[in-house]
């Protein structure tokens, strides 16, 4: 598995809102690497509030947009803004949707918690994945 140079702490601390550690089918459409259009169905994962990982067996570039839709038929655009991994032929790419917040806040149909409910430390520990691995951590 090829994966892509982690995200530094100043990165994580800049995050808009929580991740959360679910799945969801999307379908995908746009043009991958090679300008070819495409539309397929696709795994989101590490939902948030302004867009996902997507995972799907074929090639985009940083910088593209693709168009996500959910399973109720909504559809928004996302800007690819990194691959993260390529593994067995499937590639993780992280989007962020251009639409603005209030259009995008209920796509995943989820409610997510507002960061400034948490403390600064706190966040940095949860979107780095440290008090998962470290049970002597605690979290407010």
């Amino acid at each position: 598995m090829a994966t892509i140079p982690a995200i530094n702490r100043t990165q994580i601390a800049k995050r808009r809102s929580s991740r959360m550690a679910l799945s969801a089918p999307v379908g995908l459409s746009g043009e991958d690497s090679q300008k070819c259009p495409f539309s397929m169905p696709a795994k989101a994962t590490n939902l948030n509030r302004y867009g996902a990982a997507i995972h799907l067996p074929r090639q985009l570039s940083v910088g593209s947009t693709v168009t996500v839709r959910n399973t109720r038929g909504t559809q928004l655009t996302a800007r690819v803004v990194a691959q993260l991994a390529v593994s067995q032929g499937v590639s993780a790419y992280g989007i962020e949707f251009i639409e603005p917040s209030d259009v995008s806040n209920g796509f995943w149909g989820i409610n997510f918690p507002s960061l400034e409910n948490k403390g600064v430390a706190a966040h940095v520990a949860d979107q780095a994945g440290i008090a998962r691995r470290r049970p002597g951590i605690s979290r407010p």
